[in-house]
Formats: C-alpha cells, structure tokens, sequence
C-alpha cells in the first residue's frame, strides 16, 4: 500500500479488538479474547506489516480484549511504536475518538487506534464521509459491518488537528476472513 502523497496528509489505522470471550461473572473491561481473537489478531499484524502500515503511535483502549489484540498484533507487525493506552478510548463514541485524535502531536505520521464497536465504525464513516450509493466496495462493506479484528485505513489532508466529516479517504478495509488460510509468523 503506498504512503500518502501529500506532505501534510496522515494515515489512521483503526483497528476493532479480536473476537472477545464472554465469560460469567467476568467485567466488561477484563473480558479476554475468545479462541479465534487469538488466532486473528496476529495475522491482522502480519497484514499489516505486508501493506507496509506501521504506526508510530497506538492509540489502545484500555480493555483487556483491546490490549490483547494490541499485544498479538505487534508480533507481526515488525514495529515498535509509542503506544498509549487511553481511558476515554473505552467504550467511545465518535465525537470522544475524535477529540482524542485531534490531540495527537504534529509530525506524527500515522496513527494506529484499537478500540470497539459501534465507535470504530462510526468513526471511519465519519471521517470518509459520503453516501452508500456513490462509495466504493470497501466502503459498501464498512458501512454494512465492521467485524471484530477488523482494519480500516484512512488518509486525511489536514492532519490530527483538522480531522473533520468527510475530510478523509477510505485506502484500504481488511477483514480476517479476507486473508489467507496460513499461520502468522
């Protein structure tokens, strides 16, 4: 996948935890990833480091799914970035997300956020803008559902400070399902 073109563009990877396990009695917040989340999270990275999307900052949600997800995804990933596990991520809607991105440092290129649904898509909607009818197939797809392990790309020309509705596009949508039957490495 190519890097923006213009100087001043950054690039928001968001990604939406693993599948989650839901056992009895166990907090919201402790909830672990489920058997599959396990196995998707790091092929996610994996995806990730082929496309070429390395993060410089990780945006993380508290969460204990968020932050395995994180954690199995950075073994694939082949980066190291600064990451931040951030309270007001856990359980955000878009308008939080935002307020939370728009306060990432200048000469931060690209920007990786783990968090939940409905806010993860809501936010890539929010930013790309735009009708159902005139989108493009992964956008189709992105409005229709965002599932869990799920990554979306957004390149936006104004940088963190300018985020605002419609200002982005949409480069790329990736689902485990998408991805090659092999183990990560």
């Amino acid at each position: 996948m190519s890097s923006p073109t213009r100087a001043d563009t950054v690039r928001l990877i968001v990604l939406r935890h693993a599948k989650s396990a839901w056992p009895e009695g166990v907090p919201d917040l402790e909830r672990p990833l489920a058997e599959r989340g396990l196995r998707d999270a790091p092929r996610m990275g994996a995806w990730l480091r082929q496309a070429g999307l390395r993060p410089e900052l990780v945006i993380c949600s508290p969460a204990r799914r968020t932050r395995q997800t994180w954690e199995l995804t950075s073994r694939t990933l082949g980066a190291e970035p600064i990451v931040a596990f951030e309270p007001r991520v856990y359980g955000a809607e878009v308008e939080e997300l935002l307020e939370v991105l728009r306060e990432v440092p200048d000469g931060v290129g690209t920007v990786l956020v783990v968090a939940h649904f409905p806010g993860v898509q809501g936010l890539v909607l929010e930013l790309v803008g735009g009708p159902v009818a005139s989108s493009t197939p992964a956008l189709a797809r992105l409005h229709e559902k965002f599932p869990t392990a799920g990554a979306a790309v957004v390149d936006l020309p104004a940088g963190w400070a300018g985020l605002r509705r419609g200002t982005g596009t949409l480069a790329a949508f990736t689902v485990p399902r998408d991805l090659p039957d092999q183990p990560a490495d």
